[in-house]
């Protein structure tokens, strides 16, 4: 009896470190979100202050000659480009909904029934809890944890999974509506057959496209409520503008889409270069951050007086509390330094 509720007892309290734990790191991420997030804002305004005293300089000396059909027509692309980069900047400031959220996951629920959802998780968590004999605090926090905690990380995960596989195959889609552009066939009827040909959430939205454009939308609107609603990623929105650009100026389609998705190609090669480059910190960072909790498991199954002291002691939790709350830091730090953004 003195053995099992020693092993309850420690089990209890390594649930309410590692409860302690995930509240110190959402409060660590969101501080650290908030002061990358207004990093990144300083550095765009003093980019636009760049680039209005450039402007700025390059009016103050007119031109003698008459600008060049070639120059004007780039001015207007150019101008088309930083306008559609200004709203997109825009519309990614705004959070995301968690209508929007499902549909970045692509998943055919309702809010409603995501709700519903949630709630039964945070039952079963609280069931869970209540079957290995959890107190009420620990229940609660199992309760939340269910239901705001886990469905949220479902989406985000079901969401990178889903944005991975879709821009593995897209350059692929740009390339094969190129030919079929190439080859006289309208850009309706490309994007259907590209949508047919590709499996996967590419032809699941290619597909949406076409339905939208069926039903009267034009296409470039079409192709940019995809961009923001269903599919928010640079490329999409390098795709959205490209037909934006060709429908408002005439340019060539084909070739439009064939930059676009070279600048793709080269995007992916380029992350899964960092990817293979710092595969070996990830993997030293994870053993780092396991080695403490393994040995201290294995030191608690060969000697569990040895290490239950750190458990019944006041000092003691106050240390165990201490090396839990400097492991999260470590570990926020090491993933910031791995993780690079391209």
């Amino acid at each position: 009896m003195r053995w099992k509720r020693l092993t309850g007892d420690v089990l209890m309290m390594m649930i309410q470190i590692a409860v302690f734990v995930v509240v110190f790191l959402a409060v660590a991420g969101i501080g650290l979100l908030m002061h990358f997030s207004q990093k990144a804002e300083e550095k765009r305004r003093k980019a636009r202050i760049i680039q209005g005293r450039q402007a700025l300089h390059g009016s103050g000396t007119p031109r003698k000659n008459a600008m060049d059909p070639k120059d004007k027509r780039r001015a207007e692309l150019a101008k088309k480009l930083k306008d559609g980069g200004e709203e997109d900047s825009a519309s990614r400031k705004k959070k995301a909904t968690l209508g929007e959220q499902i549909s970045h996951a692509g998943l055919n629920v309702s809010v409603a029934k995501f709700w519903l959802f949630s709630v039964i998780t945070a039952l079963g968590f609280i069931l869970a809890a209540k079957v290995f004999g959890m107190n009420l605090f620990v229940c609660l926090m199992a309760g939340i944890t269910g239901l705001l905690g886990a469905p949220k990380v479902f989406l985000k995960m079901k969401t990178a999974g889903r944005q991975k596989k879709f821009i593995e195959s897209f350059g692929d889609a740009l390339e094969a509506m190129v030919r079929l552009l190439k080859a006289g066939m309208p850009v309706s009827e490309a994007i259907s057959m590209v949508s047919r040909e590709f499996d996967g959430p590419v032809g699941e939205e290619m597909a949406r496209i076409y339905d939208k454009q069926k039903i009267g939308t034009p296409l470039e609107e079409a192709v940019r409520e995809i961009a923001e609603e269903r599919m928010p990623l640079p490329e999409m929105r390098m795709f959205a503008t490209g037909i934006s650009i060709q429908a408002q100026t005439g340019a060539s389609l084909s070739e439009v889409l064939l930059n676009i998705a070279g600048v793709i190609r080269a995007r992916f090669k380029l992350k899964r270069k960092v990817k293979s480059l710092s595969s070996e910190a990830k993997s030293s960072a994870m053993i780092i951050g396991a080695l403490p909790i393994l040995v201290s498991s294995g030191i608690y199954f060969i000697n569990p007086e040895y290490i239950l002291t750190l458990v019944y002691d006041s000092f003691g939790k106050i240390m165990l509390i201490g090396a839990g709350v400097w492991m999260c830091v470590g570990i926020i730090v090491m993933k910031l330094m791995i993780n690079i953004k391209v």
